[in-house]
This record gives C-alpha cells, structure tokens and sequence, in this order.
C-alpha cells in the first residue's frame, strides 16, 4: 500500500509540473497575440505604411492585371488613368485592404465594384476623347466615373439606389472629381435633359439593350453594355453610324441585373 501511495504521489507531482508548463506555455501565447510583433507584420501592410497612397499597388495592378499577358489593355491613357485614381478610396473599410486584387468587391446594398480589368477594358472600348461627354449608367461606388473623369470633359451618371449615389457624390467631390455629376433615378431612361452623348457605358445588366440610350447616343458615338441574365451574359458594343446601330459582342461577363420598373 505505501509503495501505491508513492507512485501516486509522484504521478500527481509530474501531471503538476506538466499543467504548470501548459499554462505558462498559453499565457504566452495570449500575451503575444495581444500584442502584435513586427515580424508578423506581412509584407503588405508594411508597403502600405510605407505607401499610404497605394500608388505601388496600383502600378502592380496595371502592370499584371490589365496590360499584362492574356489582358493586353494597350491605350496609354487608359493605363495612366487605372494607374491614377484610387481605388481603395471607393470601396467600404471593411474591404478596403483587398481593392486592388483581381475581383469585384462589394459595395453595400447588394451591388458591387467591378474588377479592375473590367473598369479598364469598358473604358478601352468607349475609345474616349478629351471632349467627349460620356452617360454612366449604374454609378455604383463611382470608381468607373472617377476613371472615366480623367480621360473625358464630362461624366454624367446615375444610380437606381439612392444612398449609393449620395456616397459616390460625396467621395467624388472629396476626392476632386469635379467633373462628374451624379443623379439617383432609373438608369433605364438615361439622362435625356443632358443628351446627346458621345458616349455611354452601362455596368448593370438589363435583358435587353434600351432603346432610351440608343436614342441619347450621338451619331458615331459608341456605347458598351452587359445584356442577358445572370450567368449569360455579354458585353455588347454597339456603334451608331448613318442613323444605323451596329452591335457586336466583345466579351463575355457576369455583372448585377439592372433593376427598376422599365426592366419588369
């Protein structure tokens, strides 16, 4: 019996010494996770102490997502332009250290920002001019606009849900985009008080191409469109030549349905 008594003892002093090495061994972990170390730190967030501004990251962007291989998006002022405004200025905090990754975002209330290369590519399409005044329709964070902004004289977008087009004009006009004028209403019917337009770019999908935007392009004007339902769907180009509408499809893509009562 004191032989058992013995090992018991020892048994009980060795699991002692073995939870008192656990809890030191956790205590320590808690106390590193609460306070971060420099050294877990990744790579990102200490360029972005470095470059608040992101310019790095928006040159990287450009340089492998929109004019890199398999992208080719090729005019220069284009280019400029993505590499110019920021985007992580048009996106919510939340998702703010992801804006110049390869993918859409969201934006709050069921809508989204467009994938770089997708904003890029629209904007290719339209070839814009300095004095054109180009029709937005769907300005969602105003990140399109904003690009658009830098390469026309006038950008002129409207947006279905009314506390989206607030922000985006109030981002734009903190942000110096003075150019742009923003108006909540239904995108179907465009802007007719503004018409004609050189060009217009739509980044919401209606089931069919609307015949009010065809009628506010001005004759050689261009306009770029996402048609059909949600996962089938293309971009469409249509150009307006000798009051004749030729529309071809440029890509195929997967964008937010246009909503309001024209679209039922």
């Amino acid at each position: 019996v004191a032989r058992h008594a013995l090992i018991l003892r020892v048994e009980n002093m060795i699991l002692a010494s073995a939870l008192r090495c656990v809890s030191a061994t956790v205590l320590a972990a808690v106390l590193t996770g609460c306070s971060p170390q420099p050294d877990l730190l990744s790579e990102m967030d200490r360029e972005r102490d470095r470059d608040p501004d992101r310019v790095a990251e928006r040159n990287r962007m450009v340089q492998e997502q929109i004019a890199g291989p398999g992208r080719d998006i090729r005019d220069p002022r284009v280019l400029e332009a993505m590499r110019a405004v920021p985007r992580h200025a048009f996106v919510p905090p939340d998702v703010a250290a992801r804006a110049y990754e390869d993918h859409p975002l969201p934006i709050g209330h069921g809508q989204t920002i467009s994938q770089p290369y997708i904003v890029a590519f629209m904007t290719e399409q339209l070839a814009p001019r300095p004095e054109d005044r180009v029709l937005e329709v769907g300005t969602g964070s105003g990140y399109q606009a904003a690009v658009l902004s830098r390469l026309v004289a006038e950008v002129y977008t409207v947006e279905i849900v009314e506390p989206l087009a607030l922000k985006a004009a109030q981002d734009l006009s903190r942000l110096g985009f003075t150019n742009v004028f923003v108006r909540a209403g239904d995108g179907y019917a465009g802007w007719a008080e503004k018409t004609p337009f050189d060009a217009i770019i739509v980044t919401c999908a209606p089931d069919h191409v609307p015949q009010p935007l065809v009628d506010q392009l001005k004759e050689g004007g261009r306009m770029i469109i996402p048609v059909g339902g949600f996962g089938d769907q293309s971009l469409i180009l249509l150009e307006k030549r000798a009051g004749q509408v030729a529309r071809r499809a440029v890509l195929p893509v997967r964008f937010v349905p246009m909503t309001g009562p024209h679209t039922r």
